[in-house]
């Protein structure tokens, strides 16, 4: 039985990981007490402690939890945006490639992906990989996403009794172009330029739809929807988590892609959709799921060598 520690498990991505672990009998988790969650002394006695410890924290909190580790056996599965471009850590999206499985799986130090960033590389890393996207196409994006990703400060100015009537609408943010994921989309998947990014955040709880914008005649060979979507089917074949939807699916929801569909499920879909001159490709999943616990658990399960979807929701 592993040793498991959550450093944060009182916030949103935290109590999510937290309740994946209750049904399981192969994890034993450290709690530590709610009176001693800041104390760095305590915390510091329950990561070297622990075979596997979680760090869902801030920025700042999680580098310096890192620099507490001593125990040389003891994993790292950070959910911050601290450390996913750093050199030695494993980044936590395993359909990418087998060098990013096999990473996950013998790594001490495992980077989870932005939600934003997990979305976003979907569908932008095998276009790339493939020889579609050329590295220096200026990419542009936008993404809307349920208010539960802004953390919990956010959370309660959303569900107060009383509160501002913009936040009845969609708001658009991060316009000076400066949203703390671009990094790692631009770093993970190797784009020249930094993508275009336009994110709104909207008035329910979670799930989210991240899409990407395509000249076809700036692409390699002005590939049609219908080819970009084979490549997609034929990239992630066999993998449970990424579910490439059937070409024009979208029509059974009258040509609308909901927000909030996914919420509560820990798989990602991808749509291609528009036609020979301008492309869409769309990602849908849940914010809390793949886009953080589900996808730090699921990075627990490839270091244990059990199925990849244990605990989770497929």
């Amino acid at each position: 039985m592993k040793k498991v520690f959550i450093d944060g498990s009182e916030g949103t991505t935290g109590l999510r990981i937290f309740e994946r672990f209750e049904e399981r009998e192969d994890i034993e988790i450290l709690k530590i007490p709610s009176a001693l969650r800041k104390d760095p002394v305590e915390i510091k006695k329950y990561i070297n402690a622990s075979d596997i410890t979680f760090l869902c924290l801030p920025d700042a909190a999680a580098r310096e939890a890192v620099a507490m580790v001593e125990n040389d056996d003891t994993i790292i599965i950070d959910t911050s945006t601290a450390h996913r471009t750093e050199p030695g850590w494993a980044y936590g999206y395993p359909e990418l490639s087998k060098a990013h499985r096999d990473a996950i799986r013998t790594g001490k130090r495992i980077a989870v992906p932005g939600c934003y960033a997990t979305g976003f590389i979907t569908a932008a890393y095998p276009m790339i990989a493939k020889e579609i996207l050329p590295k220096d196409y200026p990419v542009a994006a936008f993404a809307m996403s349920g208010y539960s990703g802004a953390g919990k400060k956010t959370i309660a100015v959303y569900e107060a009794d009383t509160r501002d009537k913009e936040l009845d609408a969609p708001r658009e943010y991060a316009l000076n172009q400066n949203h703390k994921h671009l990094k790692e989309m631009q770093a993970v998947t190797g784009l020249l330029k930094t993508p275009l990014f336009s994110p709104i955040i909207c008035d329910y709880y979670s799930g989210m739809v991240v899409t990407l914008q395509f000249y076809t005649d700036l692409l390699k060979d002005k590939p049609s929807p219908e080819r970009v979507h084979g490549m997609f089917a034929k990239y992630f074949e066999g993998e449970p988590f990424v579910k490439v939807m059937p070409f024009g699916k979208e029509a059974d929801y009258n040509g609308f892609l909901a927000g909030n569909t996914c919420a509560g499920w820990d798989g990602i879909e991808l749509y291609v959709t528009g036609n020979e001159d301008r492309l869409l490709v769309s990602t849908r999943f849940d914010n809390l799921g793949k886009g953080a616990s589900g996808a730090a658990v699921q990075c627990l399960n490839i270091i244990l060598g059990c199925d990849e979807s244990k605990g989770l929701v497929l």
